[in-house]
């Protein structure tokens, strides 16, 4: 079943594009002005009302008023943040309108870089807010991974005490799963997506933007767990150190319930698009791969993140209210948490995984000038992989003592997994087989996503086996294995795309020499870190604690080292930014990389209605190096098309 309407019928071309909405650009009527400011403002307005509310409720249940934490207090709080900077930033101005039976004004489309503190219903800027947001995560992250490290650095000798190093443990991997969810699917995604399939905008714009600014009040909330004393259960939430934890754990499962809510919204959102929106004669045998990658990965989003809001809701019921869905004495089950964790956080390691091989393939026949090789394996191998991620979850729960004699099963669908995912590494092996390559910034990133997922990769085949697991489960061998596979994977197909596409979006390119510094650090200094880590878990060496063997400490210190060089690699990276957007900016051509993908058929930076005209696809974007190839599209189409916004009719 999918969601579409009447195609409006094309009507002639004006001067001024007109809008979603029908209304040219420049004369769209005003609306009060809202921003990050009154979002900032209507957050902290929104806190103190729901504290002052739950304290009110409270206070006639002795046994949480005198308990020294109200959590009922701290959940209409953090209810109270998300709703005011909502309301603050104007995301809820249309439905709250509708629902008291006015018609909303048209939204304001701001001029200059103000935009990119408005709620905006533009895809592009989306984007763009969304590369912003994704980099504040990561650098925060980030932060919080050198205080591990600092701490690391003696076995005996500590900088901070048990609890706030697990507390500090915690709000890291908390802080980049969240971040991960959206690093490729937020900012490329949104603004990439609709360029790349030849529309004007997103099947519903208005929760595009939605799903941005909900994005942000998660990161929020998930910080408003350290002055609630943090949590200690590492980031995978468990019961019962779930139940056990003060109000800090309330701002965990409060702020993973939050970013599920955006992440469902994004989903669902760009599957409608893609299903939907493309250009006439894009058949799925010539859409780009990219956006394979991207709607197997909302498809991922659409489906397993309802598991991880339900998981969240019931854990906040079982702190405020006195449920027990995961209280073992009082007739719950600890391993219900476990299993709806994972049933949604397995499919979350292909969310992120899957768009970072759609950058890559989409990368590889621009920098080879081949075509992609085996298009539709990939295409399939992506969507195997997505199916098969439903069916791998309790992998993560072989030592958990729940019935042994599911583990053969879920071993083999393990092992299964790595057939589809190793038809997309092939597709990449098949289309640089015998190339001539160009060595660009986004290439050496590309190329390095493979170095590093073969390791994380291979050992993973190891992590499926049951023995191995239960040997090295709960030390540094998993913990690397991550890594390769979600940082080493993941952060350097961002970082290509970054490259690679924001000559786009910015009409800027990036500096090559600082980039050339940025990638070798990155690289050499990644490897420096984790591949030690395997080692050390080998030798025993457990997650999530702060001392360890003193023979130890040699490793440790070498791989701490090496994590604070690859710290100062993102900031060699932000140099890049602010240098080349700022201080020395060099204006990108139109299509600096030769490239024949659809995205770069349109003038730099691209315009508001995207295409002058609308494209007619005629064949793949993957012609290269072909004698008398078909030109990918005819523009010479007709005219943009007047369409309401809150409509689901294609703008195109």
């Amino acid at each position: 079943m999918t969601i579409s309407a009447e195609r409006p019928t094309a009507v002639a071309s004006s001067a001024t594009p007109p809008t979603a909405s029908g209304i040219p650009w420049t004369q769209r009527p005003g609306w009060m002005s809202q921003h990050l400011g009154t979002a900032i403002v209507g957050g902290f307005l929104g806190y103190i009302l729901g504290h002052w509310f739950g304290n009110y409720i409270s206070s006639s249940y002795p046994w949480i008023a005198n308990s020294g934490q109200n959590p009922i207090a701290v959940t209409l709080a953090l209810l109270g943040m998300v709703l005011g900077w909502l309301v603050g930033i104007g995301a809820l101005n249309y439905p709250l309108a509708k629902i008291v039976g006015k018609e909303p004004p048209a939204e304001v489309e701001v001029e200059g870089w103000s935009k990119y503190f408005r709620y905006s219903t533009n895809h592009k800027v989306v984007g763009l807010q969304y590369v912003v947001g994704v980099i504040l995560f990561m650098f925060t992250g980030g932060l919080l991974a050198m205080a591990i490290r600092t701490e690391l650095l003696n076995p005996t000798t500590h900088v901070f005490g048990p609890g706030t190093y697990i507390e500090i443990v915690s709000e890291h991997g908390t802080i980049m799963m969240m971040m991960a969810t959206s690093i490729i699917v937020g900012p490329l995604g949104n603004y990439l997506v609709p360029l790349m399939i030849g529309s004007r905008q997103m099947a519903f714009p208005r929760i595009e933007a939605f799903s941005f600014w909900i994005f942000m009040a998660g990161y929020m909330v998930i910080f408003s767990a350290l002055p609630y004393g943090g949590f200690n259960t590492g980031w995978t939430g468990y019961a019962p150190l779930q139940t056990q934890n003060g109000p800090g754990m309330i701002s965990y499962l409060f702020g993973f319930a939050v970013i599920g809510l955006g992440m469902m919204a994004a989903g669902f959102n760009i599957a409608v698009s893609i299903i939907n929106y493309r250009a006439p004669g894009m058949t799925w045998s010539r859409v780009p791969i990219f956006v394979w990658s991207i709607l197997a990965t909302a498809s991922l989003l659409t489906l397993a993140t309802p598991v991880l809001f339900s998981a969240g809701l019931f854990g906040i019921l079982d702190k405020t209210v006195q449920t027990a869905f995961y209280v073992d004495e009082h007739g719950g089950s600890s391993y219900l948490w476990q299993n709806l964790f994972w049933f949604f956080g397995h499919p979350e390691v292909y969310i992120m995984a899957l768009p970072g091989f759609g950058i890559v393939a989409e990368i590889l026949p621009v920098f080879t000038r081949k075509p992609l090789f085996a298009y539709k394996v990939a295409a399939s191998g992506m969507i195997g992989v997505a199916l098969l991620s439903f069916f791998v979850w309790q992998h993560h729960l072989f030592q958990s003592g729940i019935n042994p004699d599911m583990r053969p099963l879920f071993m083999l669908t393990t092992e299964l997994i790595s057939i589809p995912t190793g038809f997309i590494f092939l597709v990449g092996m098949g289309t640089l087989y015998r190339a001539k390559i160009r060595f660009e910034i986004p290439m050496l990133f590309a190329m390095a996503l493979f170095f590093n997922f073969l390791i994380g990769g291979v050992t993973g085949v190891f992590l499926s086996d049951v023995p191995v697991n239960v040997t090295v489960h709960g030390g540094f061998f998993v913990l690397s294995h991550f890594h390769y596979t979600i940082m080493g994977g993941l952060l350097f197909a961002f970082m290509a795309g970054l490259y690679y596409w924001l000559p786009k979006m910015t009409g800027m390119m990036m500096n090559k020499k600082i980039g050339l510094v940025h990638f070798w650090m990155m690289f050499v200094f990644f490897n420096l870190t984790f591949f030690p880590m395997f080692i050390i878990g080998l030798l025993g060496q457990p997650r999530r604690v702060f001392t360890y063997a003193s023979n130890l400490q040699g490793l440790n210190d070498f791989s701490s080292i090496s994590a604070f060089l690859l710290g100062i690699s993102f900031i060699v990276f932000a140099w890049n930014l602010v240098y080349s957007m700022w201080i020395s900016p060099q204006k990108a051509p139109a299509n600096p990389w030769e490239s024949l993908g659809l995205e770069w058929q349109t003038a730099t930076p691209v315009p508001a209605h995207n295409f002058d005209r609308i494209p007619v696809i005629m064949t793949d974007p993957y012609h290269y190096s072909e004698v008398n190839a078909p030109a990918l599209a005819d523009f010479g189409g007709p005219a943009p098309v007047a369409s309401d916004t809150s409509s689901t009719s294609n703008p195109a």
